[in-house]
């Protein structure tokens, strides 16, 4: 008995595996394959478990990326619950965030939105917009959706409460560019009309000296900016362009409302009864620590504006208080003054049909000194449109000021067959040119622009979209379009003198992408 049992042999106990030590198993293909599947969310989560699996992750999201979503739920939580899935449906590392909404939103309900789900340390900017231009959610189409245009003319707080006019809608853009650090930075004032003298040198410091500290130079690469829509926005893009280099790419809405979140605390000063924010800069600048490979921004343009008449020069001027110029003008080659109504008659009569003054514009050729903080003083040769407003027996009006005596400009109208031909022209311009791996692009277009324009959908989003099919995609209709810097894709370098601040236009900012060439 005693031997019997001796002789008996006993179960194998079985090894208790965990699903830890399971996953340590799978070799690198295959857990790529698992890890690159997975949403944003339990990506990040599975790139803590382990050193192997954080750098499979980092592997995976190797190269830049760009997730864009818009949803036209009137419910706003539903809207972001929808833009939000989509945007974090595959592996991505929050670098920048855009949040662009209609009128029917609350910028503060917006805001804290971002804030509960990406945390507090990544910038972003949230704005109200006269329309958007992105990916439905519901079927990924290309869809360019116009709302009634909001301008800047009430403060963040004010602006709180939303409109009843139907703008409901999100569209979330999420950046993720390896090789790049992002900042929000605001330009500040302590009243809607100082900020062009008081803090304007600090601004150009604050991009300057954040570029410097992440970066080996201190320039960035581009700029998106946001104005207020309450200020005038053309001595910033002024300033901003005589103090970075032509590579700097600049572009954006001049007219909207907005709140922002920067990474450095000190520069977020909503609810500040010091300070008010007038603009703020997305400012992309490159990163001396990750040299992975090279992100480039390349702008584009398409004209939406023909010129009408000859020439005019500048006789009377004034400027008055109310952010307005009233002036006379003789035609070029004439000595005859004419006053505003006889100006706009003549107009009228090159356009054979009646044609309301708020269509029309003057491009205005200036030739004018400039400098910033301590740098020398440079002669800067602009065109600069300001809206006509009307005129009388005495005077033709326009919006804005800086128009001289002596300055020569043209009449200018919006026209349809320009913006489309251009567009045309456009696209295969993009078509015939190598910009290397393009992974993203943003739109910024005219709110005049549109299917109410053209008298067809999608004009202003077709040359990318026909380009680059399938590229992630955010864009907006603004009350004022900023683009401003060289490229092959322009032709501001055949011009003598270039616009920074354009009308009845649409801008397009380009994303790509070379990976960096690896040493054996």
């Amino acid at each position: 008995m005693d031997e019997a049992s001796s002789s008996t042999p006993k179960p194998k106990q079985l090894k208790t595996t965990t699903s830890g030590e399971m996953f340590s198993l799978l070799n690198d293909d295959l857990l790529h394959n698992i890890l690159a599947r997975l949403p944003a969310p339990s990506f990040a989560a599975a790139a803590c478990v382990s050193k192997s699996w954080s750098h499979v992750c980092t592997l995976i999201l190797s190269r830049p990326k760009l997730a864009s979503a818009l949803s036209l739920n009137p419910n706003l939580q539903v809207a972001w619950e929808e833009v939000t899935q989509k945007v974090l449906a595959e592996p991505i590392r929050p670098h920048f965030i855009i949040a662009n909404v209609g009128s029917g939103a609350r910028l503060i309900a917006v805001h804290n939105l971002i804030l509960e789900k990406f945390g507090s340390g990544v910038p972003f900017v949230v704005s109200v917009v006269g329309g958007v231009l992105g990916r439905d959610v519901a079927n990924c189409e290309i869809k360019e959706v116009q709302w009634d245009y909001v301008s800047g003319d009430v403060s963040e707080e004010e602006g709180d409460e939303p409109a009843e006019d139907g703008s409901h809608g999100v569209l979330l853009t999420v950046g993720f560019v390896p090789g790049l650090k992002v900042e929000a930075v605001p330009l500040l004032s302590t009243s809607a009309y100082e900020h062009q003298n008081v803090f304007m040198d600090a601004f150009l410091a604050d991009i300057k000296d954040y570029t410097a500290s992440v970066s080996d130079c201190r320039s960035p690469v581009g700029i998106i900016m946001f104005g207020d829509g309450c200020n005038n926005m053309r001595p910033v893009v002024d300033a901003l362009d005589y103090a970075m280099p032509k590579e700097t790419i600049i572009v954006g809405d001049e007219k909207g409302r907005f709140l922002y979140k920067s990474e450095k605390e000190s520069r977020n000063i909503y609810g500040s009864a010091k300070f008010i924010s007038v603009a703020v800069a997305l400012v992309f600048a490159r990163d001396k620590e990750n040299s992975c490979g090279d992100i480039q921004f390349h702008i584009a343009l398409s004209e939406g504006v023909s010129t009408v008449g000859p020439k005019h020069k500048a006789v009377s001027v004034r400027a008055t208080a109310s952010d307005s110029t009233w002036l006379t003008a003789r035609r070029e080659g004439n000595r005859e003054i004419l006053d505003g109504q006889r100006i706009l008659d003549d107009i009228n009569d090159e356009l054979q049909d009646h044609t309301d003054s708020s269509d029309l514009y003057i491009g205005v050729k200036k030739r004018r000194s400039i400098s910033t903080g301590s740098k020398k003083r440079r002669l800067v040769t602009s065109l600069d449109f300001h809206g006509v407003t009307g005129g009388d027996e005495e005077y033709l009006y326009v919006n804005d000021v800086g128009i001289k005596t002596g300055d020569y400009f043209h009449f200018y109208r919006p026209d349809p067959q320009t913006a489309l031909s251009s567009s045309a022209d456009l696209s295969v311009s993009l078509k015939n040119v190598n910009l290397g791996e393009v992974f993203g692009g943003f739109i910024f277009a005219c709110c005049g622009r549109g299917e109410s324009f053209f008298g067809r959908v999608n004009v202003d989003s077709s040359p990318f979209v026909e380009n680059f099919p399938g590229v992630p995609l955010g864009g907006v209709f603004c009350g004022g379009e900023i683009g401003r810097g060289s490229s092959k894709l322009t032709k501001e370098a055949q011009k003598d003198c270039k616009c920074n601040l354009h009308v009845y236009s649409t801008i397009y900012l380009v994303l790509s992408f070379t990976p960096a060439v690896l040493d054996h």
